[in-house]
């Protein structure tokens, strides 16, 4: 099932799966029950596979696989039986690859797969073959690991629509260099013939960063994607959409062109933008879907292209309130300047939380919000808040922080920074009934309760 984005206004949370304890399990329940009581509609998280050291959800090793930290090792399926033989059909066209690779990688110490020996690095089917033969159980232990998040997610969904809570999820627009999806389908990725890349996105210079901004992810061969019909993507945003209603794409601008620095650069600016096919992409993806259940993340500096591209398939957009107080009264970001087929935001994973964005701005600033906002001065993030849910966007997001009312030290992440990110947890007993009711009225004050 997806979800139809215009029927009627709703209220979000923002608060990804790594913030819960047991998310697919007791933990998951217990915030889509807090959810439903507070008159929020929607539970947004970040991307759900499984990640690297840095825990970035951002960079993980596999668009298809669930992450295990997610899993509630209380609440485990039975073990060999009908259900996982099930599971593992159905999942056959990437569930084995990714077994291997996970033991692969775990075998040789965690290092990148194109440092693997060639055989192995090149799948050659007969280095595979005796590689499966001698770690049999294994990735037997990979296999029956996804059927536990697969099982475990599926309850968690059902449970969330019998409480008329929908799942809003989020696609990264690349892969991670060494990911399960680099290894698997090498011919979809620029890459050498090491299957090193040979080229990396990022973003070029602007206001915010004279250097630009290089990622590092390999570059998808776009030749090859539109010659086989985009399967890749199909089968991406296809595997996604089995999980949740809602999906935001992220990096949307680079579905119209994106950002090329040749691999080995020492930063972005010696990039080139190229043309990518996105037209043909989401045209393809709407023949198969009908309405695209898709959010365009459309922050930073938007081209016309990419707006004539977001608009040809009737996408929302974003809009964040923390980006609004520029000076400019057209900035699209002030409340008047909303429109009702977008997402609004205090502010996203990216964003201080209110609270600690609004103490570490300016006089000037300071007194800029408080004015825009009606606010009587350090009314923070109750003003921010109830201004969200006025909006006239039909989907209203509020990240956990901001509800809880918590300053800096809970920020999620900050951009450019590899150090204290994406480690914040949801404090025990924070949700309590009261506040659930506080929240149920504000939703139902500003039309977003059911």
């Amino acid at each position: 099932m997806t979800l139809r984005f215009g029927d009627r206004r709703r209220a979000a949370v923002l608060l990804h799966m790594s913030s819960v304890r047991d998310p697919l399990g007791r933990g998951g329940r217990a915030i889509v029950d807090w959810l439903a009581e507070a008159g929020f509609a929607l539970w947004q998280f970040l991307p759900v596979g499984p990640t690297g050291p840095d825990g970035s959800p951002y960079w993980a090793r596999s668009d298809a696989a669930g992450n295990p930290a997610f899993i509630d090792q209380t609440e485990l399926p039975a073990r060999g039986g009908d259900e996982e033989r099930a599971f593992c059909t159905a999942a056959a066209s990437w569930l084995e690859d990714f077994a291997c690779f996970e033991v692969l990688s775990a075998v040789h110490g965690g290092v990148p797969w194109w440092e693997w020996p060639v055989p192995l690095r090149d799948r050659e089917p007969a280095a595979l073959a005796v590689f499966r033969g001698k770690h049999g159980d294994a990735l037997a232990q990979v296999r029956y690991t996804q059927f536990c998040f697969d099982w475990q997610w599926r309850r968690l969904h059902a449970y969330a629509r019998q409480r008329g809570v929908s799942f809003f999820g989020d696609l990264p627009f690349y892969v991670a260099p060494e990911s399960f999806e680099t290894w698997s389908q090498r011919a979809q990725f620029q890459l050498d013939a090491a299957g090193r890349a040979r080229a990396v996105g990022g973003v070029p210079p602007d206001y915010f960063s004279e250097l630009g901004q290089l990622w590092g992810n390999p570059l998808y061969d776009w030749d090859v994607m539109r010659r086989d019909g985009f399967a890749f993507w199909r089968t991406r945003v296809g595997h996604q959409l089995a999980r949740v209603d809602l999906l935001r794409l992220d990096h949307f601008r680079a579905l119209a062109a994106h950002w090329a620095v040749p691999a080995g650069a020492q930063d972005a600016r010696g990039g080139h933008w190229q043309r990518t096919p996105g037209w043909a992409l989401l045209r393809r993806l709407r023949a198969e879907l009908g309405e695209l259940p898709l959010v365009a993340e459309d922050l930073g500096v938007i081209t016309p292209d990419v707006e004539d591209l977001r608009f040809g398939f009737d996408l929302p957009g974003m809009r964040v309130v923390q980006f609004a107080f520029d000076g400019a009264s057209d900035n699209p970001h002030l409340p008047h300047m909303h429109t009702r087929h977008s997402v609004v935001y205090s502010g996203t994973h990216d964003n201080d939380t209110t609270l600690g964005w609004y103490r570490g701005l300016d006089a000037g600033t300071a007194r800029r919000v408080d004015f825009v906002l009606g606010a009587e001065p350090g009314a923070m993030p109750a003003t921010m808040i109830r201004t969200v849910l006025a909006s006239v966007a039909r989907v209203a997001v509020l990240p956990m922080q901001d509800v809880l009312a918590l300053d800096s030290r809970a920020r999620f992440n900050t951009p450019g920074t590899t150090v204290g990110n994406w480690s914040w947890q949801l404090p025990e007993g924070a949700l309590t009934r009261e506040l659930a009711r506080h929240f149920r009225a504000l939703n139902s004050t500003y039309g977003r309760a059911r």
